[in-house]
């Protein structure tokens, strides 16, 4: 699907604010309510908007530290990188996984109560014998930016 300016205009706006009104959004981008919203569904239609969510400040929750992790398996064969990422997938304590190119192979975002719990959650992922080779911690000290992808 080819987008337009307006298009990618759409996409800003929703991005900013997932509950947007036809009319703040026809605002927002220069066109009337009509066009515009039949624009956003369109793009939701094609897969390029998936869903809306909200953003939660867990930490207004409950105490929460967040730990990036790097993460190397030891084997590099298509099936190594299913189990991991099938097992990485069930697990809510890990927030974001991706798989990326270098010395490293997956960075994962972590939540937990604090960092006994989150060694608690590497301890229980080496026990689960899915590849990991090595792994580095990163304690996340201040959040600078954060917005959703």
């Amino acid at each position: 699907m080819k987008l337009d300016s307006i298009d990618l205009r759409i996409l800003d706006a929703v991005r900013r604010d997932g509950r947007i009104t036809k009319q703040a959004l026809a605002e927002q981008v220069g066109l009337s309510a009509t066009p515009s919203w039949a624009r956003l569904k369109r793009m939701e239609a094609e897969g390029i908007v998936t869903g809306y969510h909200a953003r939660i400040v867990r930490q207004r929750i409950a105490p929460v530290t967040r730990v990036m992790v790097e993460i190397t398996l030891a084997s590099h064969r298509q099936n190594d990188f299913a189990r991991f990422e099938q097992a990485i997938a069930t697990i809510p304590e890990i927030t974001g996984c991706w798989s990326v190119g270098g010395g490293i192979d997956y960075f994962l975002t972590v939540a937990t109560a604090d960092i006994d719990s989150y060694q608690r959650l590497i301890d229980r992922l080496l026990g689960m014998e899915i590849g990991i080779k090595q792994y580095f911690t990163y304690i996340v000290t201040k959040t600078i930016k954060e917005e959703a992808d």
